[in-house]
């Protein structure tokens, strides 16, 4: 246990963080660092955007981003905030830094603060430091420890921002301060039993547009509305701007008049956001009329404010409106099911339900200089045999997005049909979508009434095989053809240079996921199951051997599932060691089918290569020694490097509700698998390819089994060779997929192919490099 799991809420008069600021207290103009070299723990880190002061505190350092982060430290007996210096924000933002870790010699400056809120010896800088753990166990009562300094800050450090952001996106609201409850009212009005407005939206519209002197300026009337839509939040905070709370969001709402948008501005975001929902109905008053914002006619919006003019708006019961006065129901729901979505018009906003058969990890792209998070979705409706697929982005709920699991009943509102250029149809955000775990709130209409019949007509056990969460993923399907690939890119195939390809690797943040092309030949092919990695069968290319992994060259080798920051050296193929390698092969596998290996003597240094280009089968041997299977393959051969070991986060999980919890929290961002999992298939690939350019060689993990997962759509009807299964990605669905041994006795088709091989590369955090190679197409 960790001596932050064992400390005492009570402050110690000398503990370690008190001994290491004593100098700045003490001493008059202290400007010097110190240094503390004893273990401290990490207990949370917050992130918010500098202004146009933050870079006064740090003279010395050239901003390569908009982001500042505070951190806690503790010693066990009490903690500090301090601020990260910004060339050490690369290490939260590829998640080697994070919320648990231990760390030494943490290096502390004292931060020059023009804030009001603190005095100068309260704000420090974390200049440098040394992580010795990733994760520890923390006090659960850490929030009880006593501060360091006079006074804890509640707000960021060095920055006018009165809010912290969420660590991995712009989108959702974080923190303590955003009310779950609408404020009570400032001033109490003494009102009839039956409220009645005073004004409607068609009478603001009317007055605005003929420039009505009432309407221009502030409306004391009473406007009655109800809400029928709730946009995400907008932040739109800038490092050249000193706004404090920099957020916006959009309602629409309607009267029995007509619909109109409200807009919440800054600190009424806070007070009111999550205080309303979709369907209340709410009293406006003291507000501004505006034209619409990018609107293409002449329009109004409403804008909300905390000042200038102060809003008062309250959500009201029904029950409290006259009956002729109350604002209609939201208009009916458009739903669309599995069968009619592929007929539906690209942008076309519907509704739909369904069970979740599949919740996908979350990931990151990015867009300009964001990164916007966003998670895969399946869904099945009975409808048809094709499910509907949903790339789900923020919406207003995030604490929904963060308990989604498979075997939900989810109702999606809002969503937008996306087509591709192949005609393959799926379903995204709006501004406004929404997300209802249970159908029951829209049971009345057809389209759930006949989803509901047919998911109670389901059997259980076969929905929850084929209920799945996590791992990698990849929609819509790719080209299969190198053809159809260079039409997709408009004749630009974007083909990168190995060297160019490991410098856009090092630039991936965590969970951000791109997807690069480059021109390489395989050199080697592993056959591996997952936790049997030295068990593995591989063919290697007998003229590449030396080139790729000679000493001289492992530099430029990038193995998928190793520490990027410390090279490992791989073992040359001319060192004259052998090994024995089991040969590991499924219990299916034709005996007929086995490739053969013989035991070849060794002469001077050179050894034989196991299904190396001349394809020699080799004999069996027997080995009494070893107390495995009789019928298991044994054979004598230079063992190749170690292959890299899959991620967890890369096989998906086949859904287990007795661990719900942990598999749910594992697939979200920051979450890493607590528990045992049965994953849906062990068995992987890797190929190792060699840029034509430039010889750098990387590994990647190739997956052709996970169609018969049935996470990924059908293949196409293919012969099973190796040219056929790396264009489609996958085994044919037509035919039973070959054994691991028959794949890799044809292996030596690959040498010397001129293959264009895409890349979905996902930085999975821990200095840990997803790479999975989606397809592989055949240049002529």
């Amino acid at each position: 246990m960790s001596r932050l799991a064992g400390c005492s809420s009570l402050a110690v008069p000398d503990c370690i963080l008190r001994r290491t600021l004593a100098p700045f207290t003490t001493a008059t103009n202290q400007r010097s660092q110190v240094v503390c070299r004893e273990t401290l723990y990490l207990l949370d880190i917050s992130r918010y955007t500098s202004d146009q002061g933050s870079s006064v505190y740090f003279p010395n350092t050239i901003f390569t981003g908009d982001n500042l982060y505070d951190v806690t430290l503790s010693d066990g007996d009490c903690r500090l905030r301090v601020t990260l210096d910004p060339r050490l924000n690369g290490l939260v933002e590829k998640y080697v830094l994070r919320r648990g870790s231990a760390v030494q010699n943490a290096t502390l400056a004292p931060a020059m603060t023009g804030l009001t809120d603190r005095t100068e010896n309260e704000s420090f800088i974390l200049v440098s430091v040394e992580i010795i753990a990733s994760e520890t166990e923390t006090n659960s009562d850490q929030d009880s420890l006593p501060w360091t300094g006079l006074s804890d800050v509640s707000g960021p450090l060095l920055a006018n921002r009165k809010l912290f952001l969420p660590l991995w996106n712009n989108v959702d609201f974080h923190g303590d301060a955003w009310m779950k409850t609408a404020p009570p009212p400032e001033e109490q009005e003494e009102t009839p039993t039956a409220l009645r407005p005073t004004v409607t939206v068609k009478d603001l519209r009317q007055g605005f547009l003929a420039h009505d002197v009432w309407a221009l300026r502030t409306i004391q009337r009473r406007l009655i509305l109800r809400i029928t839509a709730k946009s995400h939040l907008t932040y739109y905070g800038r490092a050249d701007k000193n706004c404090a709370i920099p957020y916006q969001a959009l309602l629409k709402a309607h009267d029995s008049s007509g619909s109109v948008s409200l807009v919440l501005w800054n600190s009424a975001c806070v007070h009111w956001y999550r205080a309303i929902k979709p369907g209340d109905v709410v009293t406006l008053s003291h507000f501004r009329v505006k034209n619409q914002y990018q609107s293409e006619g002449d329009d109004i919006e409403i804008s909300v404010n905390s000042r200038n003019p102060a809003t008062r708006i309250a959500p009201i019961s029904e029950a409290s409106v006259a009956p002729d006065c109350l604002p209609p129901p939201a208009p009916a729901s458009n739903f669309c099911d599995s069968a009619e979505l592929p007929s539906r018009s690209p942008g076309t906003v519907c509704d739909v339900i369904g069970l979740l058969t599949f919740t996908g990890r979350a990931e990151r792209m990015r867009k300009d200089s964001e990164l916007l998070e966003y998670r895969w979705l399946r869904l099945e409706d009975g409808c048809s045999s094709c499910p509907i697929w949903i790339q789900l982005f923020a919406t207003s709920q995030p604490q929904t997005h963060s308990h989604l699991r498979p075997l939900m009943v989810l109702l999606c509102s809002c969503l937008k049909v996306v087509q591709t250029a192949a005609g393959v149809s799926y379903l995204t955000n709006t501004p406004f979508t929404q997300l209802h775990r249970s159908g029951k709130c829209k049971s009345q209409l057809p389209a759930v009434k006949q989803f509901l019949d047919w998911f109670r007509q389901q059997d259980e056990k076969r929905l929850l095989r084929s209920a799945l969460i996590g791992g990698f993923f990849t929609y819509p399907p790719l080209p299969v053809s190198l053809e159809e690939y260079m039409r997709h890119r408009q004749g630009d195939p974007g083909f990168l240079q190995g060297a160019e390809l490991l410098r856009e690797i090092k630039t991936l943040c965590y969970r951000e996921r791109r997807t690069f092309c480059i021109q390489a030949t395989i050199t080697m092919v592993r056959y591996c199951r997952r936790g049997k990695e030295n068990r593995c069968i591989f063919w290697r290319d007998a003229s590449s051997c030396l080139s790729s992994f000679s000493p001289s060259s492992s530099s430029k080798f990038l193995p998928s599932a190793v520490n990027q920051s410390t090279p490992r050296s791989l073992p040359s193929p001319a060192s004259g060691r052998t090994c024995k390698r089991k040969i590991l092969l499924h219990s299916d596998t034709p005996q007929k089918g086995r490739p053969r290996a013989t035991v070849q003597p060794e002469a001077g240094n050179k050894t034989a290569i196991l299904f190396d280009t001349s394809m020699e089968f080799l004999q069996d041997t027997d080995d009494e020694e070893e107390e495995d299977d009789d019928s298991s393959s044994y054979a004598t051969c230079p063992s190749p490097p170690d292959p890299p070991r899959v991620f967890v986060e890369t096989l998906a999980m086949r859904y287990d509700p007795a661990r719900e919890k942990k598999q749910v929290a594992a697939v979200t961002m920051g979450g890493t698998l607590t528990c045992a999992a049965v994953f849906a298939c062990e068995d992987y690939y890797t190929l190792s390819l060699k840029a034509l350019s430039d010889g750098v060689c990387v590994d990647a993990i190739f997956l052709p089994q996970s169609s018969s997962s049935s996470l990924s759509p059908p293949s196409h009807s293919h012969g099973n060779t190796w040219a056929s299964v790396l264009s489609h990605g996958a085994f044919s669905s037509h035919a039973p997929p070959p054994s691991p041994g028959d794949l890799i006795a044809t292996a030596t088709l690959l040498a010397n192919q001129k293959l264009a091989c895409l890349l979905d590369v996902c930085n999975l955090g821990r200095e840990s490099t997803e790479v999975v190679i989606s397809r592989a197409f055949r240049m002529t």
